[in-house]
């Protein structure tokens, strides 16, 4: 994937959605913009200037070539949580069997760990990766997340297409402690892909080490 010259610096919501997809499908702007059909150079204008409104015909053709929904592109259910369209008439539901549990899972991500505290159990979002099949996380002492540690926990991750009622979700069982090794934890700096987005001083490195994992998919 090519880098993002200052030149190609996005600007605006819909200019940083635009430019963020085509990071993750690893496109350049030129291969995006032959993906929808339209010029390079209109592209940029609407990822560079904030009052670009292009109209609901070319953002279906964006979302399509991008494979994503104009409800992403545009930020229209960022504040809301996901699910509220109504079912497919024709869903299928599958259990997943261990390797693609695995697969899905993936490298990193955001998923949710849930811990047992004195006042009940809570269930927290982590930035999270996998490192030699175990999931590890990155905190700060004294926060919901690190209280996982000598703690069995289940930990979860998820993807939901709105547009046709459909995902999938994995859950993952298992004990987690504390990396307190020195190498250990340099290796996981240098290695593991997502660092927290709450920002701070985030050092301490927490690690579930799956017992069981179970996953489901549903399909329209």
């Amino acid at each position: 994937m090519a880098g993002t010259t200052s030149a190609e610096r996005p600007s605006g919501d819909l200019g940083r959605r635009l430019a963020a997809r085509r990071a993750q499908l690893g496109l350049s702007r030129p291969e995006a913009a032959d993906r929808a059909g339209v010029a390079v150079s209109y592209l940029t204008h609407l990822e560079e200037h904030p009052g670009a409104t292009p109209g609901r015909g070319t953002l279906l053709t964006l979302a399509a070539a991008l494979d994503t929904t104009v409800s992403d592109l545009t930020g229209g259910q960022a504040d809301l949580p996901p699910g509220p369209e109504q079912a497919s008439r024709t869903a299928e539901f599958t259990e997943l069997d261990p390797d693609e549990c695995r697969s899905l899972l993936g490298a990193h991500g955001v998923g949710r760990v849930a811990v047992a505290t004195s006042e009940g159990p809570v269930i927290v979002p982590v930035n999270y990766s996998v490192v030699d099949d175990a999931v590890v996380y990155r905190t700060a002492s004294g926060t919901t997340p690190s209280s996982a540690a000598d703690q069995q926990v289940a930990f979860e991750v998820d993807r939901i297409d709105e547009t046709f009622g459909q995902g999938w979700s994995v859950l993952v069982r298992g004990r987690a402690g504390t990396v307190t090794e020195p190498d250990e934890v340099r290796r996981l700096t240098d290695t593991a892909h997502s660092r927290p987005w709450a920002g701070g001083d985030r050092e301490l490195w927490i690690r579930i080490e799956p017992q069981t994992i179970t996953g489901r998919r549903i399909t329209a």
